[in-house]
């Protein structure tokens, strides 16, 4: 029940934090034994591992898209597809002087 008048709290009906308790909670010996893993915010190792993974063929796999998605503009293709090992030769185009309009 609030409180009417001058000898209400000061707060205004927000309650402050309140300091966590410096013992452990109870663990019974006859219960379940357990670990928390270590994480942070919720994340543990293994999970940030996964999506570090997933991530990561994902980014490959758009840079490969781009990379063909761009292929035809000169500048990516002089300075990126041609130097490639392997693949280069099919992104070099010589065009015959007979073609050449100046």
């Amino acid at each position: 029940m609030a409180v009417q008048g001058p000898n209400r709290s000061s707060t205004g009906g927000i309650q402050t934090w309140s300091e966590r308790p410096d013992y452990k909670t109870y663990k019974s010996p006859y219960g379940p034994k357990y670990e928390v893993p270590s994480n942070f915010h919720g994340v543990t190792l293994g999970r940030a591992m996964r999506f570090g993974m997933t991530a990561g063929a994902f980014g490959g796999v758009f840079g490969i898209f781009a990379l063909f998605f761009f292929g035809d503009v000169p500048r990516i293709k002089r300075d990126i597809l041609e130097k490639v090992p392997g693949i280069g030769n099919y992104f070099h185009k010589e065009i015959p002087p007979s073609d050449n309009p100046f």
